[in-house]
């Protein structure tokens, strides 16, 4: 049901803000379904983990996969095979998200596995993907991960693939190209993929299976892994003459040191085996894996062998006659979040499943030392990760949003105040803290790069001239600073009083101040994408208590406003990556006119026009289960490669944006509290990191 629309008087507007507030309101109805929907979620342990959705490169992966290991006739590939056609494009091919173009890569891997999979050339959507692909330049225009599947199953040559050499183990770190200077992603995926490029595997397939089709020249002829610039100085060219020489080397260098090299990377693949659900526990190294291990001669039977696959069976999600794969697991995020947005709704107390959450996630706190550490040695120990078991790579999104949620809930502190005001009690830290708190506290200001900013899981990670090398089309070489995260950074410290006036935050407000788009946005990393990054910006600098009456504030909340469907939604589209004059721009979805919302009420805006037409436009579109429709994708993997479905974004962030629209009813007007809570930073002295 919906509400009419006040005229836009202050006095009206707070009239009707207290009655849609009141025990008996709409909006108490709405926050209570969408409670107990989460609440239905939570899974026996008192964890969340929502699924995690990708484009089809992941089922054609791991069809080709398959294919390598000759199991292309395993009952999984007919699964996988349907799965891929439920996604085809209205007009054929492929693309990277919903609504999206065509991608030449996503529909090259999708034909194949389909191909595979036993569908005719002649079928009628392989005809339209192929003319897709061929109108785009063929299957020799793919990007460089696409070739080395090409490559493998001896349809595209290795000579005309991007090397990636193992011998590069064995650069040390103060060397400006190393393992150690590439995003943790990145190391995780090239370290396997160094046997794969070293040991060139190949499968023949049997005739018929191939793709010769989607070729417009002859993949045999001689080729650039990436096209040169056409100024001949230049770190792409460079980089190519790299290659090259490392083409001779594979033919006429030593081959003891290649062994070396190979055993060099085998040894750090299986050691990143510990304490992780398969390499990286993300999806791409996983694949690599087992070609490296099947490359090596490991049996299939072996512990090494068998480990790699069940984490890849572990990401299966079987739906009728069909299979598709997650990219990763999102337990600790989702459950991070959850709690999060009930605390917002009003839970703090220390029995039952808020405390079940509480509780899961202090106990999943790293302990360990990770490859962050090799570049950090001073930093202790501490922080979350993103998946169950990952213990090389905490990361500091998650460690935020784990410490966001245990100050929310009161689970911070031995002695919290289970009471309405929880969410106001700053215990001084030393004192009262939990230990896992604690280090946590000091591992991300530990983690704080040197420009202000915070990136996802290592310290300066931003060495430009690496995304020139051939293999760094993912778009994912380095892990810099981004807005996103560093506001993040700054809402969690906000939670244990720190604000303007302590150096590391000041570093970090005049990083964002630095990276405000002109219009008044920001950049939003691992989100999509305007509207992601200025609402966590918004809800950052409100943590720290930075004034309202702040430019980067004005123009944000300016911004937000102008993008405001006329139906009171916001939504934005992937597309903006490419065209950021998009930004804002696209399909309305629960989860971005929440983020806006949140933004605009953290800047001291709940009793705007905009807002409470967003509210209104929330409640309309609840399901009576208490959750939300959203078909987009809204997160983030590789900008302008991967984007992701979370498929809990719909619910814990309408939730969190309804239930501090209800708060609000009762802060946003009191002159006393100009940022519209009492002023309750008292900093606490923790080792300050330079």
């Amino acid at each position: 049901m919906s509400i009419s629309i006040a005229p836009p008087n202050g006095t009206a507007v707070r009239s009707l803000l207290h009655q849609i507030a009141s025990p008996t309101g709409q909006l108490d109805a709405a926050v209570d379904r969408a409670r107990r929907c989460l609440f239905d979620l939570q899974r026996a342990d008192g964890h969340w983990c929502g699924e995690l959705q990708g484009d089809t490169i992941l089922e054609s992966e791991y069809v080709l996969l398959l294919a390598f290991l000759g199991r292309e006739k395993d009952v999984v590939v007919g699964k996988l095979a349907r799965y891929i056609l439920t996604q085809e494009r209205p007009d054929g091919g492929w693309s990277n998200y919903p609504g999206g173009p065509v991608d030449l890569s996503v529909s090259v891997k999708a034909y194949f596995a389909l191909k595979l999979a036993g569908y005719s050339a002649e079928h009628p959507t392989m005809r339209n993907a192929r003319e897709h692909i061929l109108a785009q330049g063929g299957a020799a225009q793919c990007n460089s991960f696409t070739k080395f599947y090409l490559a493998m199953l001896g349809e595209f040559p290795y000579g005309n693939c991007a090397t990636v050499p193992p011998e590069m183990m064995f650069l040390p770190r103060w060397f400006y190209v190393n393992l150690y200077a590439m995003s943790a992603w990145t190391r995780t995926i090239v370290v396997p993929l160094s046997i794969f490029s070293a040991c060139k595997p190949l499968r023949t397939l049997p005739e018929g299976l191939g793709i010769a089709e989607l070729f417009v020249d002859d993949p045999a002829k001689a080729m650039w892994p990436c096209a040169p610039t056409k100024r001949m100085l230049s770190w792409t060219n460079f980089f190519l003459g790299v290659d090259w020489v490392f083409k001779q080397w594979d033919k006429y260098g030593p081959k003891w040191l290649r062994s070396k090299a190979v055993e060099s990377a085998n040894r750090w693949m299986q050691d990143h085996f510990e304490d992780s659900d398969g390499v990286g526990a993300i999806f791409p190294p996983m694949v690599y894996t087992v070609i490296s291990l099947r490359s090596l001669g490991y049996a299939d039977d072996s512990p090494e062998m068998k480990y790699a696959l069940k984490q890849l069976e572990d990401l299966y999600i079987e739906e009728n006659d069909t299979l598709r794969l997650q990219p990763c697991v999102s337990p600790v995020w989702d459950t991070a979040l959850a709690l999060n947005a009930l605390a917002m709704a009003g839970f703090s107390s220390h029995e039952g499943a808020v405390a079940d959450a509480a509780r899961w996630l202090i106990d999943r706190e790293v302990t360990r030392r990770g490859d962050w550490s090799l570049n950090n040695p001073t930093v202790a120990t501490g922080g979350w990760v993103f998946e169950y078991r990952n213990g090389f790579y905490p990361d500091t999104d998650d460690t935020a949003m784990v410490l966001m949620g245990l100050a929310r809930s009161g689970f911070a502190w031995d002695k919290a105040e289970p009471t309405e005001a929880a969410t106001d009690y700053r215990p001084a830290l030393e004192a009262s803290a939990i230990p896992a708190v604690q280090r946590g506290i000091r591992w991300l200001l530990g983690m704080q790069n040197s420009d202000g900013g915070w990136a996802a899981f290592d310290r300066d990670i931003n060495r430009e001239v690496l995304t020139k090398v051939p293999f760094a089309d993912h778009n994912a070489m380095l892990d810099p600073s981004c807005p996103d995260i560093t506001a993040r950074a700054l809402e969690a410290l906000g939670q244990f009083g720190y604000g303007p006036g302590n150096a590391q935050v000041d570093r970090a407000l005049a990083y964002l101040e630095r990276t405000q788009d002109p219009r008044g946005c920001w950049l939003g990393r691992w989100g999509v994408n305007y509207l992601y990054g200025t609402w966590q910006v918004l809800v950052g600098l409100e943590a720290i208590g930075l004034d309202r009456r702040h430019s980067m504030i004005q123009k944000a909340v300016a911004w937000l406003k102008s993008v405001q469907q006329e139906d009171g939604a916001w939504g934005e589209s992937c597309h903006s990556y490419d065209d950021p004059s998009t930004a804002g721009v696209g399909e309305a979805t629960a989860s971005q006119t929440a983020w806006a919302l949140l933004g605009l009420i953290a800047a001291g805006e709940a009793d705007c026009p905009e807002a409470k037409h967003g509210i209104e436009w929330l409640m309309r579109h609840q399901d009576v289960d208490g959750s939300w429709q959203e078909e987009q994708f809204t997160g983030t993997g590789f900008p302008k490669v991967f984007y992701l479905k979370y498929h809990l974004y719909r619910l814990y962030f309408p939730l969190m944006a309804l239930a501090r629209y209800r708060k609000s009813a009762t802060t946003v007007h009191h002159p006393e509290k100009p940022n519209g809570k009492a002023k309750r930073h008292h900093h606490i002295k923790l080792l300050e990191y330079a």
